[in-house]
């Protein structure tokens, strides 16, 4: 039962600090559509998202009016689409996009995740298509996002797929030059990726899962940021620990709020409730940014020294409150510290406090890593490849999930601006040290194998 005090808390927190649902995630499973014929494909596909995800929206609509609650974002996720449409070639990918597009805009979903490939210890057939469908399937479409697993703790490094990828983001960027390179805003790599995610672009449904479920992601930045200014206000003797308790407290709060909106999405839908993902998720508003925790903690702008040990703090302290609220954790469950779509990370990129290498160093420490980075468009193919490399083997040495979503900007150099628009945001241009030139290691290809479970200093 909550205390009256905690119902004041969490109105204030709807009123005032920007908490909301930030996304309903509907996760459907696709591998009963498969057939070698694309148009029974195709058919099979629309009929089944049309029936499970009818209602998706007027109900998430009717929860958040009931209890005056703002869901943000609702989503589809399918599995990964690489194995349900195994048989086809590049073209037959690329008209699943489209058929996965059109579905989402007939659902008036924002995004549909799940065109998916998990080749972190080999590329099968179906796979390769998929890479090869990714720049078109991406520019040619509105909604459809895409993910990529090439590592694995257990698995190791594929660092073909790795440089099938930095090609492949390069040709996207290249077919929305006119974009900003916007194609790539919807695509991500990842190390150890859950099968569990509501957040796009990683989003999909993983083998292991029911043949649909509710999964949650909750906001938060705007809370924790009020939460710790209160308490340094009335009390500025307050230490770390004790501001570590206070944001586990806060986290727990929100969590529960997450969890009550998706376990009554999922009743009303008749459809089994997965988890509550705990990301912070930033907007490019004011107030609603992870890197203002950063300021109300007393650091000058994320990025300057004592960053790393903040944001270990910050994802700790968020995990520990989100875990005693709900016994169904799962997804990223870390900060997100997004370039582009968080508008105090994006000034501190900008004003020079942030760089590419401090950022690589941060996202050791929590999740998703390199996220909405735009990169000078002269960026070859090869040096993506290279920074994909580089965050791939943070996550599988510290056996815990990261992801890039790099967008090398077509025609823009360090120091200019690229805009995405929406929530996607707008962000400076970071500068890639060694950004031309052969990179001979990264043509070696193979598998980097997977690391010692001991010996672990």
């Amino acid at each position: 039962m909550l205390s009256y005090q905690e119902i004041i808390s969490t109105l204030e927190m709807l009123k005032n600090e920007h908490l909301d649902v930030r996304t309903v995630t509907l996760g459907i499973n696709l591998f009963d559509c498969a057939s070698h014929d694309l148009g029974t494909l195709q058919t099979r596909i629309r009929d089944k998202i049309g029936r499970i995800a009818e209602a998706l929206v007027p109900v998430c609509d009717q929860i958040g009016d009931k209890y005056g609650i703002p869901i943000v974002n609702k989503r589809i996720a399918v599995s990964p689409i690489a194995v349900v449409c195994a048989p086809l070639g590049p073209d037959g990918m690329v008209a699943i996009a489209r058929t996965l597009d059109a579905c989402a805009r007939e659902m008036n979903v924002d995004f549909i995740g799940g065109f998916s490939a998990l080749v972190e210890k080999g590329i099968a057939a179906g796979d390769r298509s998929l890479i090869t469908a990714l720049p078109e399937a991406l520019a040619e479409t509105e909604r459809v996002c895409a993910s990529v697993n090439v590592a694995s703790t257990k698995a190791g490094i594929n660092m073909d797929a790795v440089l099938l990828m930095g090609r492949a983001i390069k040709a996207a960027a290249e077919r929305t030059a006119g974009r900003d390179g916007l194609a790539c805003a919807k695509l991500c790599v990842f190390a150890n990726i859950p099968q569990d995610v509501p957040f796009m672009a990683g989003a999909y449904l993983g083998v292991g899962e029911p043949d649909s479920v509710i999964n949650v992601g909750v906001s938060g930045p705007g809370v924790v940021k009020k939460a710790v200014e209160r308490a340094l206000a009335s009390h500025p003797d307050l230490d770390l620990g004790q501001l570590s308790d206070l944001i586990k407290r806060t986290a727990c709060k929100v969590t529960r709020v997450g969890e009550l909106i998706g376990r009554e999405v999922a009743e009303l839908l008749e459809i089994r409730f997965g988890v509550v993902d705990l990301s912070l998720a930033p907007t490019p508003n004011v107030g609603d940014s992870v890197g203002e925790i950063f300021q109300s903690l007393g650091l000058l702008a994320i990025g300057v020294p004592g960053t790393t040990a903040a944001l270990a703090l910050l994802n700790d302290a968020v995990k520990k409150g989100g875990a005693f609220a709900s016994s169904h954790v799962g997804g990223l469950s870390g900060a997100f510290i997004p370039v582009s779509e968080d508008l105090n990370i994006s000034d501190a990129a900008a004003a020079g406090h942030l760089s590419l290498e401090k950022l690589e160093a941060i996202t050791s420490v929590c999740s998703v890593g390199l996220d909405m980075v735009a990169l000078p468009g002269d960026t070859s193919a090869e040096t993506l490849s290279a920074i994909i490399a580089d965050e791939m083997a943070i996550g599988v040495i510290n056996k815990k999930t990261t992801a890039t979503r790099l967008i090398p900007v077509p025609g823009k150099k360090a120091g200019e601006r690229a805009h995405f628009g929406g929530l996607l945001g707008e962000s400076v241009i970071m500068a890639v040290n060694n950004g031309v030139g052969p990179n001979a290691f990264i043509r070696l290809g193979g598998l980097i194998p997977a690391p010692i479970q001991s010996l672990t200093n």
